[in-house]
């Protein structure tokens, strides 16, 4: 594919704006241990370190990878992974302009535009990139992956566990910012339309597509608990819930597992289906797991149920 390149002059730079404000005060180390990671795979189940990367091989080999936090800026600033820079995923979006619930609040930035932030941020695309957030939050690191693999950025991983693991498992946290070099990131011409879906395509195929609603019940069946203009969900929609992707401790399931949830509601490995949430953030890492098991036709609603409540003409169950 033809690739774009823009270049972002400059010297050193904080991270991303919204580190600006953060102050250093060194490393700590934390007592709690977690248990060990394996990454595993068998023949009919995809290896584990083609997704994800455990908290030992981030700490044991740090200079191998470029890591992203993905959580929000005051998370950042609370402890996060030295070295990591802070870049959440509303800066690659269209966040700045509108309102939840206008047709394309939020939605991914045009390659170029992203480019931009991207190389301001001073991502390196040079290293496989590391995403972390809170796996008992929004699937903020999922999202991340999405976004950049909708430009042409692939060689990405999530961290197992998240930051919470990472920390539990004794390995040295920092509150002082990440200060890196601007880049120049190359990203292809146009975003990727083979992850992604519109308001309109879903409409148009309703009743022959599956959609799968990955927002907890309480959201499926009505509650408006983030500004939601309207509450159900999608016409014949599954509800997949995000938090059932993780154990106990935080972990990924393992592929069998998620492999099961998928099929149980509806997938096909070579059949298009869609995930959504609220805003395409839990459904953007709903739809990276659901590729790396086989689903090549999953695909995220990036819009997401903002925009389809926030069209009255839409049709809605509860």
């Amino acid at each position: 594919m033809k690739k774009h390149t823009i270049r972002i002059l400059g010297g050193l730079v904080v991270s991303f704006a919204l580190v600006f404000a953060l102050t250093g005060c060194g490393a700590k180390t934390q007592d709690t241990k977690a248990p060990a990671q394996e990454q595993t795979t068998t023949a009919s189940q995809p290896n584990r370190a083609d997704l994800l990367v455990t908290a030992d091989e981030l700490a044991a080999n740090p200079d191998n990878y470029f890591v992203i936090d993905c959580r929000d800026a005051k998370a950042y600033a609370a402890g996060h992974i030295p070295g990591a820079i802070n870049l959440p995923w509303q800066p690659l979006t269209s966040a700045a302009k509108g309102v939840a619930g206008d047709p394309d609040w939020a939605t991914l930035l045009q390659p170029a535009e992203m480019a931009k932030v991207l190389g301001a941020a001073g991502v390196d695309t040079s290293k496989t990139i590391v995403l972390y957030a809170d796996p008992t939050g929004w699937g903020e690191d999922g999202r991340v992956m999405w976004s950049l693999a909708s430009v042409g950025i692939t060689d990405t991983r999530l961290l197992d566990g998240g930051y919470p693991y990472y920390a539990a498992a004794g390995n040295t946290v920092t509150k002082e910012a990440t200060k890196v070099a601007v880049t120049t990131v190359e990203v292809s011409d146009q975003l990727d339309a083979g992850l992604n879906v519109t308001t309109d395509y879903i409409n148009q195929n309703l009743g022959k597509l599956l959609i799968i609603d990955v927002r907890n019940k309480k959201e499926y069946d009505g509650a408006t608990d983030f500004g939601e203009k309207r509450g159900g969900h999608l016409p014949g929609a599954k509800n997949v819930e995000f938090p059932t992707f993780f154990k106990e401790d935080g972990t990924l399931k393992d592929a069998a597992e998620l492999d099961t949830m998928f099929a149980n509601a509806g997938a096909q490995k070579d059949v298009e289906f869609v995930n959504y949430c609220t805003k395409g953030i839990r459904s953007g890492y709903a739809t990276m797991v659901a590729r790396w098991l086989g689903y090549k036709e999953a695909k995220n609603y990036d819009a997401s149920y903002y925009a389809w409540a926030g069209d009255a003409a839409l049709k809605l169950e509860k």
